[in-house]
C-alpha cells in the first residue's frame, strides 16, 4: 500500500478542499494521512476516516525559531512515515516540505498553489518577504521528482517569469472541485428567503482585499436608492491576517443598518439558495473563488473583478459581471442592473451552472489529479 501525505498549514483547508482527492486516492488503496496545526476541523478529517498528525506551524508566523522548528518538525515527520509521496498546499507547506521530502528521500513530490496569496500582495512586508522567500523557493522547487500545480496561467506565469520555477516542472489544473449535487439550483427559480426583498450576498474569509469594504461601501449607496434591497456577508474575521476586517466593523456595519452579518455557515448550499446575486469583489491574490464556483453550481448571477481568477468562472454579460478591482461605483452600477432585474438574474443564472459542471466538478478535478498521480507513479491506474 503506498502512502501519500496531504500537507498544508490549515486544517480547514484540508478539509473544504481536499477531501474529494484524498478520497479518490484511498479508493485506489493508497494510505492518506493529513498533516497539519490540529484545529477546529480536525476532529472532522479524523471522523473521515482518515489518520492526522500534528505540525505546529503558524499560517502567518516570522519568527525565525519558530520557523526552523517547524521545518525540522516536518523532515522528523517525513522520516518516521517514509512516504511515497508528499502533496503540499500552498506557499509554507510548498516550501518547507519540498526541503523536508528531499532530505527524507521522498519519491514524488506535488506543491501546489490556489493563488499567491499574501505573499504576492503590494503590502511593504509582503515584499520584504518575497525578497526573502523566493531565492528559497526557487532552491527548494528546483528538483525533478516535484510537480508544481497553478489554478491560473497567471500565477504560474509570475513564478516562471522570476525564475522560480520552470515551465517544464508545472501544470494547470482548472480549479478547484465543488459538488455539483450539493450545489445544485432552487427548484421553482426563486430564492427561499421570507421576503421579495432580493438579497446579494459575499462570502468567503473577511478580508479587505477581498473588497468587503467596496461591498459595504456599494451598499451603502443603494440602500439611499431602494431600501427594500439587501445585502448580507457570511464568514468569520481572520484574526492571524493583516487584513482582516474586524468584528467592531462588522458590527458597526449591521447597527447602521448596511448589512445583514450571517456569521460563519457550514450550509453553504442551503445559505446560497436564499440569496439572489453572489458578489466578491475581490482583489486579492487568489486561486479560483470556492464561493463563485459554488454559487455559480447554484445558478446564481455573479458579480466580481476583472482578475484572472474570477474570469474563470464568471463570463461578463453570460452569466455575470465583471467590474474593475476597487472601483466602487462599477460595483454599485453591476449590482444595481441585477437586484433591479429579475428576468437579467434568472438569464444570467441560467447560464452560471452549466460552466461549473462542465469544467469545475468533483469528478472533473479529480480525474486531472490523478492523471498527474498516475504519471509521477504514484498510481498505477488509468483515469
Amino acid at each position: 500500500m503506498r502512502k501519500v501525505l496531504l500537507v498544508a498549514h490549515w486544517d480547514w483547508v484540508l478539509h473544504n478542499y481536499w477531501l474529494p482527492v484524498a478520497g479518490a486516492l484511498r479508493d485506489l488503496g493508497c494510505e492518506v494521512t493529513f498533516v497539519c496545526p490540529f484545529g477546529d476541523y480536525t476532529e472532522r478529517l479524523q471522523s473521515a476516516g482518515y489518520a492526522c498528525i500534528h505540525w505546529p506551524v503558524k499560517r502567518h508566523g516570522l519568527n525565525p525559531v519558530q520557523e526552523a522548528f517547524a521545518l525540522m518538525r516536518l523532515i522528523r515527520i517525513y522520516r518516521r512515515i517514509r512516504p511515497d509521496a508528499v502533496h503540499h498546499v500552498t506557499i509554507k507547506p510548498n516550501l518547507y516540505g519540498t526541503i523536508a521530502a528531499r532530505v527524507a528521500n521522498v519519491g514524488a513530490i506535488v506543491d501546489v498553489f490556489n493563488g499567491l496569496g499574501y505573499l504576492f500582495s503590494t503590502d511593504l512586508q509582503a515584499r520584504w518577504l518575497r525578497s526573502l522567500l523566493l531565492p528559497i523557493l526557487r532552491r527548494a522547487l528546483d528538483t525533478p521528482s516535484a510537480m508544481t500545480i497553478f489554478e491560473s496561467r497567471t500565477d504560474r506565469d509570475a513564478l516562471v517569469q522570476r525564475d522560480v520555477i520552470a515551465e517544464k516542472r508545472t501544470v494547470i489544473i482548472s480549479g478547484t472541485a465543488v459538488n455539483t449535487t450539493a450545489f445544485r439550483p432552487r427548484g421553482n427559480g426563486r430564492p427561499a428567503h421570507d421576503s421579495s426583498r432580493p438579497v446579494a450576498l459575499l462570502a468567503g474569509r473577511l478580508l479587505r482585499d477581498k473588497g468587503i469594504n467596496e461591498f459595504v461601501e456599494a451598499a451603502r449607496r443603494l440602500k439611499r436608492t431602494d431600501a427594500d434591497w439587501r445585502f448580507w456577508i457570511a464568514g468569520v474575521p481572520d484574526t492571524s491576517n493583516p487584513n482582516s476586517v474586524s468584528e467592531q466593523e462588522l458590527n458597526q456595519w449591521q447597527q447602521e443598518g448596511t448589512i445583514e452579518f450571517v456569521g460563519q455557515r457550514d450550509d453553504m448550499p442551503k445559505l446560497l439558495r436564499q440569496v439572489d446575486i453572489a458578489v466578491l469583489p475581490t482583489y486579492y491574490n487568489e486561486g479560483l473563488p470556492r464561493f463563485l464556483l459554488e454559487a455559480a453550481a447554484t445558478g446564481l448571477p455573479l458579480v466580481a473583478t476583472n482578475i484572472e481568477a474570477c474570469r474563470l468562472i464568471v463570463r461578463d454579460g453570460i452569466n455575470g459581471f465583471l467590474i474593475s478591482p476597487r472601483d466602487v461605483d462599477e460595483l454599485a452600477h453591476a449590482m444595481t442592473r441585477l437586484l433591479a432585474d429579475e428576468g437579467l438574474r434568472q438569464r444570467f443564472g441560467r447560464a452560471s451552472r452549466p460552466i461549473v459542471v462542465q469544467g469545475f466538478s468533483e469528478e472533473k478535478v479529480v480525474r486531472q489529479y490523478l492523471r498527474l498521480y498516475r504519471d509521477m507513479g504514484i498510481v498505477s491506474v488509468a483515469t
